[in-house]
């Protein structure tokens, strides 16, 4: 038996469709983050290549929330002649991490290298003790 595939609009849309750049980064696009407890600090590490900082992102603390947000500029020149693949997001960007409390400003200080961002909040934990709880199973 032997299968023949013809080209049709519909399969010619589909595979032009596949190698169409896509548009920025929706508003609501989160960097890779990773937040954890380190004593009695909160800190978040937040994934952000090919920024300036200085620039491009502003860290602020709303009540009991750490908002990180900012925007991926695209640096790239004109179009090439040619197909290609771009899988880097550029765009706006916004992270929300709810705090255990809520914390002053000079609690919090950011530094960023090597393309990541790290949000440390001082004392955040303080005067909390995680409690254990008992699970009981049925009988």
């Amino acid at each position: 038996m032997t299968a023949t595939l013809t080209r049709t609009p519909l399969t010619d849309a589909l595979f032009r469709d596949l190698w169409t750049p896509r548009p920025a980064a929706p508003a609501d696009a989160k960097p890779a983050a990773d937040v954890y407890r380190e004593g009695e600090d909160l800190v978040a590490r937040l994934d952000l290549p090919g920024i300036d900082p200085a620039e491009d992102v502003t860290v602020e603390v709303e009540g009991r929330k750490l908002v990180v947000r900012g925007e991926r500029k695209d640096q790239r020149g004109e179009e090439s002649e040619g197909r290609r693949v771009s899988e880097v997001r550029f765009g706006a960007f916004r992270r929300v991490v709810t705090l255990p409390r809520a914390v002053e400003a000079d609690a919090v200080t950011a530094s960023y290298d090597a393309g990541v961002l790290t949000v440390t909040v001082a004392g955040v934990f303080a005067g909390t003790t995680p409690q254990r709880i008992e699970v009981t199973t049925a009988a």
